[in-house]
This record gives structure tokens, C-alpha cells and sequence, in this order.
């Protein structure tokens, strides 16, 4: 399984100020949505929580069990999205939570009525190449953080958190750019948890995947989709929101992150083991997409394993 992007993590509160060591709770509030932090410094049980729209959770730091629905409860850990429709109860356990290692989880809530006209929006003036429609799949709520999600994520949470008379108008276009980007995340995991599908993205990235080593040349890519090169490039583009070199950069990159977290490999050896000719590139565009250099990512994996 390819490792989820972690998101930046605000700092915590002070001991002192926390009305509650469970579900310490801190609000930001804006015209379309809300940002609540959450931090836990104890062990806890069956702990409810509901939001009255609709909710996106992502874990910052420590670990959670969540129960969802009638499903199979699942550890909840950093780098990690639930989205979830209005009014659904979500039980929460806190296993490991401490004074010393607390939980801290964001949870943005956002207006309904804006996620339903952007939907509209995109079906009628940028309809798929598929004929599929835009939309936001509750059925589908957890989510590994990509890197476009957590790049906007973490936009929201500094434009929530800042003073900037302006911010009511930051959040709702990069609420815009969220919603967008969970979509294609849905479409994206979809297909990556149908490896033996004969849709044609899965067997393009299967290609991908099993080419990493080698340079990987767009026309035979285009050849293999029976497709002319500006044809192949528009249905990547519209399937997945990038073009074809992004989408290879980024199963080079996930590829180089699951080295990262798993071994003590020089950077340079990563670097070709991913398919990059060239370490400083590989450096550059690691760092462009994560917000880290390998060796930072590399340093933080393994601390977080000790």
C-alpha cells in the first residue's frame, strides 16, 4: 500500500488553556465552513461526536479507532481523510492518547448548499470525457491523503487560522479546489483498489508501476491506449486531473516514499530505484510535491516508528 501524505500539523495547546483532556476542541469560524482542531491527552472509549454538515476529518498526529455506520472499526492515523454526509455519528476510541503523545485530528465542516452548486457548476460547464457525472461519493469516506488533497488542506487550515480580512473569500476558492481534488481521490483509489479491472486507466498505471525503473515514453503509453498522443493526453487529463508526465511523477514519487519509510537507503539510491536519472531532480521535485526533501521525509517516517 502506497504511504498517505501527511499534512502539517498546528501546534499544540498549551496544557493549561485545555478546558478538556478529551476532545480538547478549538473553532475557527467562516461564512462556508468551520475548521475545528482536536487534541486528546488521555485514554478514552466511545467517544460521539456529530456534525450538522457535512464533515471532513483528517488525523495530524497520534492514532484513533473509529466506528462507523454498522462497518468494521479501523485505526485512524495521520496522512488519513473520512468524509462523511451530514448528521452521521462517528464513535471514536483513543487508545494510546497521553499527555505525552496526544491525538490532534482537524474536522472541517462545510455548508452543503456550496458543495451541491459546485457540483452543479462542474457538471454543466466541465462535463467528463466519460459522460461520468461529478460527484462527491459518501459511500467512499475513507481516503489516503495525495498530495493535492493535503496541499489544500493545509491551505485552509492557514487561511482559517489567519487574520487576513480577506480569508472568507481564500476558503470558499480553495474549498472549491478541495472538493475537485476529493473527487478525483475517490476516482483515483477506486481504480487503484480494482488492480484487475480491464478499465484502462488501471492497466495504464499497472504499465506505470511496472516500468518504474525504465524511462517511460508517452508515445508507447498513448500506443497501448490505442489512443493519438493528444487524445491519450486529454482522457489522463480529464480521468485524473493530470497529465500524463504528473501522473507518472506520481507513482515515481510513491514509489520513492514507500522506499523512504521502509529502509535506510541513501537518497541516491532511492532516487534510481525510482526511476529518476537525476538526484538533484529527484530531490526538487520530492520536496515540490511532499513539502519535505527525501532525507527530511526519510528522517520523519522513521522517528515516528521509534
Amino acid at each position: 500500500m502506497n504511504n498517505p501524505t501527511l499534512l502539517q500539523t498546528p501546534q499544540l495547546s498549551q496544557i493549561a488553556s485545555l478546558k478538556t483532556l478529551i476532545e480538547n476542541r478549538t473553532i475557527f469560524n467562516l461564512n462556508h465552513c468551520e475548521l475545528n482542531l482536536f487534541e486528546t491527552y488521555q485514554q478514552a472509549e466511545q467517544v460521539a461526536l456529530t456534525f450538522n454538515d457535512v464533515v471532513l476529518t483528517s488525523m495530524l498526529r497520534g492514532k484513533k479507532v473509529m466506528h462507523l455506520y454498522n462497518d468494521t472499526p479501523f485505526d485512524y492515523l495521520p496522512g488519513e481523510t473520512v468524509i462523511l454526509p451530514q448528521s452521521t455519528e462517528m464513535i471514536i476510541d483513543f487508545p494510546e492518547a497521553s499527555l505525552d503523545d496526544p491525538t490532534q485530528c482537524l474536522a472541517l465542516e462545510i455548508d452543503r448548499t456550496k458543495i451541491t452548486q459546485l457540483i452543479a457548476l462542474l457538471n454543466e460547464r466541465y462535463p467528463k470525457e466519460d459522460q461520468s457525472p461529478w460527484t462527491l461519493n459518501f459511500e467512499q469516506y475513507f481516503l489516503m491523503n495525495n498530495d493535492a488533497v493535503a496541499a489544500t488542506l493545509n491551505k485552509i487550515m492557514q487561511v482559517c487560522m489567519s487574520s487576513q480580512s480577506n480569508k472568507d473569500i481564500l476558503a470558499d476558492l480553495s474549498l472549491q479546489e478541495l472538493v475537485i481534488h476529493l473527487i478525483q481521490l475517490q476516482k483515483i483509489t477506486e481504480l487503484d483498489q480494482t488492480p484487475s479491472s480491464n478499465a484502462l486507466l488501471p492497466h495504464l498505471i499497472d504499465y506505470i508501476r511496472g516500468h518504474l525503473h525504465e524511462k517511460i515514453n508517452l508515445k508507447n503509453l498513448s500506443e497501448l491506449a490505442c489512443m493519438s498522443g493528444s487524445t491519450f493526453y486529454r482522457y489522463v487529463k480529464k480521468t485524473t486531473g493530470l497529465s500524463p508526465q504528473e501522473l507518472i511523477l506520481r507513482e515515481r514519487i510513491k514509489y520513492a516514499k514507500n522506499l523512504l519509510s521502509k529502509s535506510d537507503l541513501l537518497i541516491t539510491e532511492v532516487a534510481f530505484d525510482s526511476g529518476f536519472e537525476d538526484p538533484n531532480y529527484f530531490t526538487r521535485a520530492f520536496k515540490k510535491t511532499e513539502g519535505l526533501t527525501p532525507k527530511q521525509y526519510q528522517q520523519k517516517v522513521l522517528q515516528s516508528t521509534l
